[in-house]
């Protein structure tokens, strides 16, 4: 699916925000749906450890944010979404541009609602894994994520 003109602004906007900049991560496209969202993270010298690596801050900075910011915006304001957790694991030191790719299909979203329409709040864990252009995976987070309605 495409960009739309609001994810596309929205994409801008997070790109140039201080504290998303910081980081080192541009995100590269949300689908106008908000469904997929990709994001790339460079070596560079603003990103670069002391033996050469991507620095784990922003390894897990880059990605911290989007599952959360995804559920709000698709499920909209009748639901409160946080993140409550995180965990990062190395798996190989990222001495060149990672991706990620941030999914969520609608039976994901169909659990999420049927279950808030049993229970006051659920929390779901996302597992999101920053690879180089061969597909090698460099490092994984572990995200939970908090939702309940208002």
């Amino acid at each position: 699916m495409a960009e739309s003109f609001q994810s596309r602004a929205f994409r801008w906007k997070m790109n140039f925000w201080p504290c998303y900049r910081g980081t080192g991560g541009r995100i590269q496209y949300i689908a106008a749906d908000w469904r997929e969202v990709r994001v790339r993270l460079s070596l560079s010298w603003r990103t670069t450890n002391y033996v050469g690596a991507i620095f784990g801050g922003s390894l897990y900075a880059a990605v911290d944010p989007l599952y959360m910011l995804m559920l709000i915006k698709i499920l909209g304001p009748g639901y409160i979404v946080w993140d409550k957790a995180a965990a990062i694991r190395f798996k190989k030191p990222g001495r060149s541009t990672l991706t990620a790719t941030f999914r969520l299909d609608e039976a994901e979203l169909e659990t999420i609602r049927g279950l808030l329409a049993t229970t006051p709040k659920v929390d779901r864990t996302y597992l999101i894994q920053l690879v180089d252009a061969a597909g090698t995976v460099h490092a994984e987070v572990e995200k939970v994520v908090q939702v309940r309605k208002k």
